[in-house]
């Protein structure tokens, strides 16, 4: 069966939009832009928590649910994105030939980020002279988090919880794992008889249009969801909470821009693509990303906008939700950044052979944390407890600005898994080069529309 694909489509409706948008006066039409509408959204909602801080702590719940409404879609889109993109393949094992390369890739450049961030912070050395006394730490802050560290137990358990507890609990319990898991075992059996499964992977094909339509609608509600979460960002700890920790904050966004900028740049550029033109076409997902703290928010559009960019649906639907789980650069980054940063404003000089155990633990409990706000703080806990000379009230130190670091952190998983799949895609042939180039190029571009077609409009 052919693969169904929702890409844009030469015809008159779309001719009509686009002659539409341009009869608009220019300042209505840039409003009418997604990624504008949200940068709006997150100027007023800074504004209001700087000045207001009582009433922006309040909005927190904007950003909540927003970012519930998104999960509330990821488990069927990507059950409906891989089984349409697997089932309707005759190549079963360019499925298979994909996912092993795409795990490959994901550990090579996810070592790459623990890296980058530990020779960051040999060369700026943040916590150096801090002076932080472990004894006046305040540990109960850490307890809450401390807590939930046995969900990163070890390799063993992370292996076993890929596996559901039934076919729906993967639904249930919304583990991207899970789904992926369950979604690749029903794409392969459908792609296996034939056309008995005819009727069943038309109706999938159905279903993904109708969830990706109702994903737009929801998109929508982005400009309040991103606004909510930064004024309650900004009206809970305001910006003087970075004071003594404002060198952490800097060295973790230092270690960010050179990996995107020269790791994943390179990449890019090897692959005969630019990192600046990836990342332009990908504004309205930085953006709400960047608002709220969570890259699952930006999850929907990043599969639509892949296939969108010219690459197949299989591909799109093995490796991004996978990326998600496997690929958290900004959370690797993170843990080795933070890590050292506690060594060295508590005064404690740590080993090679540690600093070494502490990235080899890392790149096991950065595993899956890359999607929630503060997901990676759990994770960084986990991974201190390979060194008992780091007291794991440390983590206090860092408990004021988590949430500064983590939207950065968020941005880079999200543009790490964005490379990923376009990356891996030219190197694999999943890739329509010549329409990537176009819409890379701005000649044909992107905007959700409540129906869940993709409106194609050099203009927009």
């Amino acid at each position: 069966m052919a693969e169904t694909r929702i890409v844009a489509q030469p015809d008159t409706s779309t001719r009509d939009v686009g002659a539409a948008q341009a009869r608009r006066p220019v300042w209505r039409r840039w409003l009418g832009l997604l990624y504008v509408q949200v940068l709006l959204g997150m100027v007023l909602g800074a504004l209001t928590g700087f000045l207001a801080p009582d009433i922006g702590v309040q909005l927190k719940p904007l950003g909540d649910t927003f970012v519930r409404l998104i999960k509330m879609m990821i488990a069927l889109i990507v059950f409906c994105t891989i089984v349409s993109g697997i089932g309707g393949s005759s190549d079963l094992k360019s499925a298979g030939k994909t996912g092993a390369m795409a795990l490959l890739y994901f550990e090579i450049v996810s070592t790459v980020a623990l890296v980058a961030g530990l020779v960051m912070v040999h060369l700026i050395r943040p916590g150096v002279g801090f002076g932080a006394d472990p004894r006046h730490l305040d540990a109960q802050a850490v307890q809450a988090y401390a807590s939930q560290v046995k969900d990163h137990d070890g390799l063993v358990s992370f292996l076993t919880g890929i596996v559901p507890d039934s076919f729906i609990g993967a639904f249930a319990h919304g583990e991207i794992l899970q789904v992926v898991l369950v979604s690749v075992l029903c794409g392969a059996v459908l792609a296996q008889i034939g056309e008995k499964g005819a009727p069943l992977r038309s109706l999938i094909d159905s279903g993904t249009a109708l969830v990706f339509g109702i994903t737009n609608l929801i998109m929508r509600l982005a400009p309040f969801g991103a606004g909510g979460a930064m004024a309650f960002t900004v009206g809970k700890f305001g910006l003087g909470a970075l004071g003594k920790l404002a060198w952490l904050v800097g060295t973790f966004y230092a270690a960010g821009g050179v990996f995107v900028f020269v790791c994943l740049g390179l990449i890019m550029a090897v692959s005969g693509m630019s990192i600046l033109r990836l990342l332009a076409y990908l504004r309205d997902e930085l953006l709400i990303t960047l608002g709220a703290s969570s890259s699952d928010a930006a999850l929907p559009g990043l599969m639509e906008k892949m296939e969108h960019l010219g690459l197949s649906r299989q591909h799109v639907g093995l490796v991004v939700p996978s990326g998600y789980v496997f690929n958290t650069d900004g959370t690797a980054i993170y843990m080795s950044t933070t890590a050292l940063f506690i060594a060295q404003a508590l005064g404690i000089d740590l080993s090679w052979d540690q600093q070494v155990q502490m990235l080899a633990v890392a790149m096991v409990t950065s595993k899956g944390a890359g999607g929630v706000a503060g997901a990676g703080f759990i994770g960084l806990l986990a991974t201190l407890a390979v060194v008992p000379s780091l007291p794991p009230a440390g983590m206090a130190l860092v408990l004021g600005v988590d949430r500064f670091m983590s939207e950065a952190r968020a941005l880079v998983n999200m543009i790490g898994n964005a490379v990923a799949c376009v990356v891996l895609g030219r190197w694999m042939g999943d890739m329509d080069r010549d329409r990537a180039r176009r819409v890379l190029a701005g000649e044909e571009g992107f905007a959700y529309t409540p129906g869940g077609a993709i409106a194609s409009d050099p203009d927009l």
